[in-house]
């Protein structure tokens, strides 16, 4: 049987969605980054909604959480990064060994990350796994799209919390890492990510801002070895 690749369709009408990324203004938020944790070889942090992890291309987009960082720690180096549009727990290493020993532990899959997002619709089963390789939809990036032939794999663990009026509550548990894997992985379950400007629409979208959190990360610390587990409070 034919495989072929499927594009994220937020609508019954269109392979598009009528947000363009030409109409996006960077305006990111004026709050400073609130730290979780700090010691000699780590920092985490609750990054908001709206804020780059990184800079993006141009002088406007210059603004970021690591460029803020580096006001208080000069020496700081990424590690991972989460979307413009995800609020939650970053972690960033403040020497070149424990850059190198979370690298590892990211590329190995041996840390841990929950989100918590609302997502539209009544699910119905009380948990799941998707298992859909996905790909960039290149007509259409930055969005992702899933493709059996040339994706890379992309696994997720999801758990119902709870519904609620204008949909459910899920728990969200990354196997990997892939870019935009939560909102593909969503929206391929009929459920798309309430806010997602660009994977939901209609009443989905009509929200100030996209209801995805990382709320937890744990690792192993660099120093000794020993599990550490930070948290942020959802903040919807």
């Amino acid at each position: 049987m034919m495989r072929r690749s499927i594009r994220p369709i937020c609508c019954g009408y269109s392979n598009r969605c009528d947000f363009l990324m030409t109409d996006f203004i960077y305006a990111p938020p004026d709050a400073a980054p609130v730290i979780l944790h700090e010691d000699h070889e780590l920092v985490f942090v609750d990054k908001p909604a709206g804020l780059l992890s990184v800079p993006g291309k141009g002088a406007h987009m210059a603004d970021c959480l690591i460029a803020r960082l580096r006001g208080v720690f000069p020496e700081i180096l990424l590690v991972h990064r989460l979307d413009l549009d995800t609020s939650g727990v970053m972690v960033f290493a403040r020497t070149p060994h424990a850059q190198r020993h979370l690298g590892l532990q990211f590329e190995k899959r041996q840390t841990r990350k929950t989100y918590i997002a609302r997502v539209a619709g009544q699910v119905q089963a009380r948990s799941g796994h998707v298992d859909l390789p996905l790909t960039v939809d290149w007509p259409n990036r930055p969005r992702q799209m899933v493709c059996h032939d040339t994706g890379r794999s992309a696994q997720t663990d999801w758990a119902l919390m709870r519904h609620e009026d204008t949909g459910s509550r899920l728990r969200l548990m990354p196997v990997t890492g892939r870019s935009h894997q939560l909102r593909v992985h969503m929206l391929a379950i009929g459920h798309p990510i309430l806010g997602d400007p660009l994977y939901a629409c209609g009443a989905a979208r009509a929200y100030p801002r996209l209801m995805l959190h990382a709320k937890e990360l744990r690792l192993r610390h660099p120093d000794g070895g020993r599990g550490v587990t930070i948290s942020a409070p959802v903040p919807f």
